[in-house]
């Protein structure tokens, strides 16, 4: 299996990630936080990599370790990229905290010939437990934030995931669920338990009729 060596400390779904990232390839990273990912891709794949980020600091970060990010929201600057411009096109943790999503997507597979998503799954039962028991919204690792003072506004399940791609013409490569322990499950084998099981998902995205 390709992993991340030990020079790199990666979040578990941005190990996925990388791994999913083929060599050489142009890659726009959206919501790159402190460019780990990046830093990451650039020095071990040899990828042409740029990036996005909301927040200054993360862009000051990211700029500071030599990285090629600006400051940009994906609901919006995604407009300005022409059709193609990348290989991949990177959402990592960030889509619950949109307010469009299913725009998000859109745009991220038309400026990239695939799209890598990643998302806290709030079908996981822990979230449900919560739920059902104490009547609260979850805290969680994959859900740190209280309820008022979370950046999540679009959050969903797995299930709901795979029924926006198949009502979008979305084609799925690859699909990985994520569990506490970092246990990796592939999400189609079994539905079901992966969206029981799956603290976090991965998705690799194409659109229908794109040649790998």
């Amino acid at each position: 299996m390709d992993e991340t060596d030990g020079r790199y400390n990666l979040r578990g779904d941005l190990q996925i990630i990388a791994n999913m990232v083929a060599p050489g390839c142009r890659l726009l990273d959206v919501g790159c936080g402190d460019g780990a990912l990046l830093d990451y891709l650039i020095h071990e794949k040899d990828v042409d990599g740029r990036g996005v980020e909301l927040s200054m600091e993360g862009v000051n970060a990211c700029v500071s370790h030599g990285l090629s990010v600006i400051q940009g929201d994906a609901d919006t600057d995604l407009d300005d990229y022409p059709d193609g411009a990348f290989d991949y096109v990177v959402l990592s943790q960030t889509l619950q905290a949109t307010r469009a999503p299913r725009e998000v997507l859109v745009n991220m597979l038309r400026i990239g010939r695939r799209a890598i998503v990643s998302f806290p799954n709030f079908g996981h039962w822990r979230v449900r437990v919560s739920l059902m028991f104490e009547g609260r919204m979850p805290v969680t690792n994959s859900l740190p934030h209280q309820w008022y003072d979370s950046p999540n506004i679009h959050s969903c399940t797995i299930k709901d995931f795979l029924g926006l791609c198949a009502e979008m013409g979305f084609t799925i490569e690859r699909s990985i669920a994520l569990s506490h322990s970092g246990a990796r499950r592939r999400i189609r084998s079994n539905v079901a338990l992966a969206n029981l099981a799956g603290e976090q998902a991965v998705f690799l995205l194409t659109k229908s009729g794109i040649n790998p």
